[in-house]
């Protein structure tokens, strides 16, 4: 065993250099996607609320549409005031996000203002540690000579991956996800849906492992409008959520067991025209069956895009053989509940009041090794330190 004198030396050399060593020793790991083009792709964040906040608070902190949010997680469009309905402290949401491509990696940058009471932890934890505290400060160059400073403009990334909005040949929207305090890669594969086996590949994991903290890209199977021939328009929508179009007059639903898009009126503009089919009583989404000798006649009110203000729509007439009362012929969207999001996970309280005010949002760094198994590539990749020196002083123990 080292000597006394000796392990007191190197405490004192690990206390001098422990932020580098902290950096080698341990981290939290994120995927990284490469690019070459200059698309954006639709994706998602699941954010877990770090305290109680308002839908409005949520959609500025990451500059987003409150019925947007609120779509993304298939709430009800028409609750009274959404914006001052209160999400509670541990709730998760699915945040609707951008994903870009900035300096051949796939990103998502936007500006916050530092208000007066804020730090980098604060700031990290606002946005559900889906960027740390590390990284903002590193983008900034937050440092002695440049403290940060209330008022200042800073720009947070986010992360995000596109991988062609497909896996294994199925649309998919691809959600960034902070792997929390006793999850493993079954646990997040049994509630999100991918096999174990996809989530090593996608994410370019060596081994199936993960650590809390880490950031991954988890698929879902999703809706999407490339084969509807729809006009001036493309739209792809996660399974279960829900999409605005059309200056938000048209939503459409994507539908889990036969992914397939199924679109109508919004019911949250007032000024919305071209919703009604012409030579029809039936509007976007409305379905008509009428029984004959054979079977029945079924119409449809099918949404087709639109060019500024006018939407597009045509009606669609098939005749159907067999027609019974459990056939489901209609295009809207499911009943949905007022406000379905309940608290999942549980996690440490919060030292801040519930009245912390709005924050602001953003990706990631470099990347390094070739996955072959993705359409492009991804590398599960450290970025933040983390933890204690116990790795070191067992080494040299």
């Amino acid at each position: 065993m080292m000597r006394s004198n000796q392990l007191e030396q190197l405490l004192v050399f690990i206390f001098i250099l422990s932020p580098t060593l902290l950096v080698l020793v341990t981290h939290a790991k994120s995927t990284i996607e490469a690019c070459s083009s200059t698309d954006s792709c639709t994706s998602l964040l699941s954010y877990i609320v770090p305290w109680d906040s308002k839908f409005s608070e949520i959609a500025y902190r990451f500059q987003v549409n409150v019925f947007d949010v609120l779509a993304a997680n298939s709430i009800n469009l028409t609750i009274p005031s959404p914006g001052n309905q209160i999400l509670q402290e541990k709730s998760m949401l699915k945040i609707p996000n951008s994903c870009a491509c900035v300096d051949g990696i796939r990103r998502s940058i936007i500006a916050y203002t530092v208000k007066a009471a804020d730090s980098l932890d604060l700031i990290s934890q606002g946005y559900g540690e889906l960027v740390s505290a590390e990284q903002i400060r590193t983008m900034n160059g937050i440092g002695p000579k440049n403290p940060l400073t209330s008022g200042q403009s800073i720009m947070i990334q986010l992360p995000c991956t596109c991988f062609n909005n497909t896996n294994n040949g199925v649309s998919s929207v691809y959600m960034s996800y902070v792997v929390q305090s006793g999850e493993s890669l079954s646990s997040i594969g049994r509630e999100f849906g991918p096999t174990l086996m996809e989530l090593v590949s996608i994410n370019g994991l060596d081994q199936p492992r993960v650590d809390p903290g880490d950031i991954l890209a988890i698929p879902f199977s999703a809706c999407s409008s490339a084969n509807l021939n729809w006009y001036n328009e493309s739209l792809i929508v996660p399974n279960g959520s829900i999409a605005l179009t059309a200056n938000d007059c048209v939503k459409c639903f994507c539908r889990p067991s036969s992914l397939k898009l199924h679109c109508s009126p919004s019911g949250i503009v007032a000024s919305c025209s071209h919703l009604q089919c012409k030579e029809s009583d039936l509007f976007i989404g409305d379905v008509s069956i009428q029984q004959n000798a054979i079977g029945c006649n079924v119409s449809t009110c099918l949404y087709r895009g639109h060019n500024g203000r006018k939407i597009f729509s045509s009606l669609e007439n098939s005749t159907h053989a067999n027609c019974s009362d459990g056939e489901d012929y209609s295009a809207g969207s499911p009943e949905q509940s007022p406000n379905p999001i309940v608290p999942r996970i549980s996690l440490s309280p919060s030292p801040l009041p519930s009245s912390h005010p709005p924050m602001g949002v953003g990706a990631y760094g470099p990347t390094s090794t070739h996955n072959p198994n993705i359409p492009n590539y991804s590398t599960l990749l450290t970025h933040a330190p983390s933890h204690s020196l116990l790795v070191v002083l067992f080494f040299f123990l």
